[in-house]
């Protein structure tokens, strides 16, 4: 995975963060180049729909002008929600990657697949730390 983009990645789930919304972000990329982002601002903007997967898919749809996005990939901060999964396999999406799992079971999926990428990167470690702590401040 080019590094640039795991980079970018964890830079756009700290937007997140700054609007008090959950940090996550996501990144859809063709041949290591980025096509389109998103990062979730739910409690911003006030819309059920408003998360990382899905802004970065709408984004990809209108950039390439067709919702299709078959031949490309998405990486995710952390494995996304059931919401997230329909539309990623609607989109068709080759893979997902992503770097934190939700789940400590997998499941089959028809189409597009879901993996767990792991990277150990600093950047990782600083990322479950702002988990960690937005979930605190909320308790």
């Amino acid at each position: 995975m080019n590094e640039k983009i795991i980079k970018k990645l964890f830079n756009y789930a700290l937007k997140s963060d700054k609007t008090c919304d959950f940090p996550v972000s996501a990144i859809v990329f063709k041949d290591d180049k980025i096509i389109s982002y998103g990062y979730n601002k739910r409690n911003k903007s006030n819309i059920t729909t408003d998360h990382a997967e899905i802004t970065a898919i709408k984004k990809a749809n209108k950039k390439i002008k067709n919702w299709n996005l078959q031949g490309y990939n998405m990486i995710v901060t952390l494995e996304p929600c059931h919401m997230c999964e329909q539309v990623i396999l609607e989109s068709r999406l080759d893979n997902v990657f992503y770097i934190i799992p939700r789940l400590k079971t997998k499941k089959a999926y028809k189409g597009t697949d879901f993996e767990n990428y792991i990277y150990d990167g600093p950047e990782k470690v600083e990322y479950e730390n702002k988990i960690t702590s937005f979930f605190k401040d909320k308790r």
